[in-house]
């Protein structure tokens, strides 16, 4: 299969323009470094960065609650930490989370790219 798909992408490669060829090699897979930069690489980089900023105050903050919670004895400061520390865990699980569903949501924007050149160049082909 992995022949199969190499040799497609040879006969597209042939049937693009340089510049075509260009775009189409910059569709491939990336890695997971390349990923998590391409999401400053949109016109909403600025929630990217905020969302960090957010993260890291709350991972701070779970930590001074970890803190406070291990150095009480008193069982209603225990839950209040403890709930507090849950609240900040789940603030930057969620901000994970919603990081993780952009680089698929990119991943898959570029595979759609990718299938449309696919598509387009082998329509301009006369057989």
């Amino acid at each position: 299969m992995d022949n199969k798909m190499k040799d497609i992408d040879q006969l597209i490669k042939e049937t693009l323009t340089q510049e075509e060829a260009k775009f189409y090699d910059e569709l491939d897979e990336q890695n997971l470094i390349d990923m998590v930069g391409g999401l400053f690489n949109t016109r909403h980089r600025w929630v990217m960065i905020m969302m960090i900023i957010v993260n890291i105050i709350a991972f701070g903050l779970f930590i001074y609650c970890l803190i406070q919670f291990l150095n009480t004895d008193n069982t209603n400061e225990l839950i209040k930490w403890g709930s507090a520390g849950f609240f900040c865990i789940m603030i930057t699980a969620l901000l994970k989370l919603f990081s993780w569903m952009q680089m698929d949501k990119n991943a898959l924007l570029r595979e759609i790219k990718r299938l449309e050149l696919q598509v387009s160049s082998l329509a301009g082909e006369k057989p």
